[in-house]
């Protein structure tokens, strides 16, 4: 059994203000996520305005905060948000789910691109290739924060997380870390010249994610208000077979475009 590092969930604190690693983390992978595409768009001689990135990135992000809450007052806490309508709002209360955030950075980024006439695929190819990055930082931010433990395991490097009990459980957040942050962005990163079709980068991003989450949802702890449903899958799992049905169908109909104009 590994002990688990103790560090403290801020970066500085002044009096009740902190700057917490988890925060600092996102905002590390938005920033390179924007620098990315924007390197992206030099290098492919693409004309776009800065300004028009800059406020494509804030309509992604506003629809990424808004949809992540309430994909888990949908998905994960419904009864409770459903009593308590308000309480959705406060989302400094936690409860973030990536499922429903994905659907809401797509949702906000359509609609800008919509108004700007911007060509959104393009941008969601873009982007996708560069959202592991956020990903496995924010997994590293759960570690800090010692949230989002693993099952009850004996293997070697298990962890005693605060508030996990005094049972040994799998670093679940180090796995999502790995596969969902590093694997993946080094995965996009290789294809991404080779997917030339509009839509395909995103569609191949979805798919590898469902399945990396499939897999890690294995050792990562259900949520307690849900547990295992119907004794099979997590709502974790649950959401990512849709996320990789849906990538499925959209690389399909990307190649089939792509043949049918050559």
């Amino acid at each position: 059994m590994l002990a688990y590092p103790e560090i403290r969930p801020y970066l500085i604190k002044f009096g009740p203000v902190q700057i917490r690693w988890y925060g600092l983390m996102y905002l590390i992978g938005f920033v390179s996520s924007f620098y990315l595409v924007k390197y992206q768009l030099k290098r492919r001689s693409v004309p776009v305005k800065n300004e028009d990135l800059e406020n494509l990135y804030l309509f992604v992000i506003t629809g990424l905060i808004v949809g992540a809450r309430l994909g888990y007052a949908l998905f994960y806490n419904f009864s409770y948000y459903l009593s308590n309508p308000l309480e959705a709002l406060a989302v400094w209360h936690g409860g973030m789910s990536f499922h429903g955030g994905l659907l809401g950075a797509i949702i906000g980024g359509f609609i800008f691109c919509r108004v700007k006439k911007l060509d959104f695929l393009m941008f969601c190819d873009m982007v996708a290739v560069t959202v592991p990055i956020g990903l496995g930082l924010g997994r590293i931010g759960n570690f800090i924060n010692a949230e989002l433990y693993g099952r009850v395991t004996t293997v070697p490097w298990a962890m005693v997380f605060p508030g996990g009990g005094e049972l040994p459980r799998h670093p679940s957040q180090l796995y999502e870390f790995f596969l969902e942050g590093l694997v993946l962005f080094i995965a996009m990163w290789l294809i991404k010249d080779r997917l030339p079709q509009r839509g395909a980068l995103t569609s191949v991003f979805i798919i590898l994610y469902g399945v990396f989450r499939t897999i890690v949802e294995f050792f990562r702890e259900p949520d307690p208000q849900l547990g295992i449903l119907a004794g099979i899958l997590t709502m974790g799992q649950l959401l990512s077979s849709v996320m990789i049905a849906a990538g499925a169908a959209g690389l399909a109909i990307s190649l089939l475009k792509a043949r049918v104009r050559a």
